[in-house]
């Protein structure tokens, strides 16, 4: 039976490319578009369910992350 977990997806550009994030497992991927980082973020979420341990997983898995803007005043 198959597992599913819901993670977050954090994107930013970096340089000439973009970088995905899990903060839930702080793992991380890039690519040269958006898509292609989210799909090799995907990947890499994949492969470490497939192979880390239910240990590891407990031990990495955030169950409360939230993401949300703030202003900052300077001056």
């Amino acid at each position: 039976m198959q597992a599913k977990h819901q993670v977050t997806a954090v994107i930013e550009r970096e340089g000439d490319g973009y970088v995905a994030l899990s903060p839930e497992l702080d793992i991380a991927s890039q690519g040269e578009t958006i898509q292609e980082a989210r799909e090799n973020l995907l990947e890499a979420l994949t492969l470490f369910f497939e192979t880390a341990s239910e240990e590891e997983v407990a031990e990495r898995l955030r169950t409360e992350v939230y993401i949300t803007r703030m202003e900052v005043e300077v001056g």
